[in-house]
């Protein structure tokens, strides 16, 4: 047989079943685990436990459900052969925890499903964009989600600050590639995109053993918001070795006017009749600023209209020649042509008679 035969797996091939007779004798240790559920999950616990206890006793696993405690307990027995079954259990309680309808928890018994829980909760900071970014993972009526099911063959559920999923193992690897890199900002469309390539690319065998990063997108980051500049720029002045000079203290500024040398006196005068001039100055822009209110605005100058010129040349011999005609014309009565026509038609009527 070729070496290369043997390294490859064949298509459709599956690992054998766990049985007895692998592990006739049973488990030496007794394994126990337990989990909390929040109140709100103890209704539907209640309802749906009993279907638990039966798909677990087929694996010949103990189930308790304590609803005083609030917890759900799983243990191995004597007739327990699969030392892995225990791990399975505690996976199908941690989910039923997690909002996992049972329809969907009882498929964790079986050898080719897992689960993953990821925790979310810590990976963003402001609780907005955490909502924000969680509500982007399940998308319009939770399309998103339902496209990243399709692609991956898992179940998925969002769930407070966790992210449950249940399927095969590269699904569940697909899964939380995608969620982390939503919680990190970058749209799952993109993940989504790439999904959908790889599963054309998969149907193909001559593609199987080729590189597939030709066919993949490469999708650049684009940083849209631009850094907020500060309003106050400061500029760097140039560098010199010397110090600044000291700044004059109020004694200097006393000296260098003369203040220094007066009397308390003639100090105390000159400081309120600096008080006094700065209040006649304000009390001087108060009023100009009230009596705006009486100065009348500028009238705009009074622009006169031409007067329409009512001399019009009168043309007396056309008026003349239609008052003729008006009184030639009777009201009601026939033009002169039609006149005539009609006595020479009556006429050639008389001669005939």
């Amino acid at each position: 047989v070729d070496e290369s035969e043997l390294l490859t797996v064949p298509d459709g091939w599956k690992e054998p079943p766990f049985t007895r007779e692998d592990n006739p004798k049973g488990l030496l240790e007794e394994s126990s685990f337990a989990t909390l559920f929040p109140k709100y999950r103890e209704a539907y616990l209640k309802e749906c436990w009993p279907l638990v206890q039966k798909a677990l006793s087929e694996h010949y696993v103990n189930a308790a459900l304590d609803l005083i405690e609030g917890s759900m307990t799983v243990t191995t027995t004597k007739k327990t052969f699969d030392p892995y079954a225990i791990i399975r259990a505690r996976d199908l309680i941690k989910l039923l925890a997690r909002s996992v309808p049972f329809e969907q928890v009882f498929r964790i018994l079986q050898d080719d499903v897992a689960c993953d829980i990821i925790k979310i909760g810590t990976l963003v900071r402001k609780r907005d964009t955490f909502i924000k970014r969680r509500g982007r993972l399940l998308g319009p009526k939770g399309s998103t989600l339902k496209a990243l099911e399709l692609l991956t063959n898992c179940y998925i559920m969002v769930q407070g600050n966790t992210v449950s999923a249940l399927g095969p193992f590269s699904g569940l690897k697909e899964v939380r590639k995608v969620v982390l890199d939503t919680m990190k900002n970058i749209h799952p469309i993109y993940n989504i995109k790439t999904l959908m390539i790889k599963r054309e690319l998969a149907k193909d065998p001559e593609l199987r053993s080729q590189s597939w990063e030709r066919f993949l997108p490469k999708f650049k980051k684009k940083n849209l918001k631009k850094r907020k500049e500060p309003k106050k720029k400061t500029t760097k002045k140039e560098y010199t070795p010397f110090p600044p000079p000291q700044p004059e203290s109020q004694v200097d500024k006393e000296l260098a006017s003369g203040e220094y040398f007066l009397k308390e006196r003639q100090k105390k005068r000159k400081r309120m009749e600096e008080i006094k001039a700065k209040q006649a100055d304000a009390v001087k822009k108060r009023q100009e600023e009230r009596n705006k209110a009486f100065i009348p605005p500028k009238e705009k100058p009074v622009v006169k209209t031409k007067k329409a010129s009512t001399e019009k040349k009168i043309d007396i011999d056309a008026i003349k020649e239609k008052v003729k005609n008006a009184k030639k014309k009777k009201l009601g009565a026939l033009p002169v042509e039609e006149v005539k026509l009609k006595m020479a038609a009556d006429e050639k009527k008389k001669k005939k008679k």
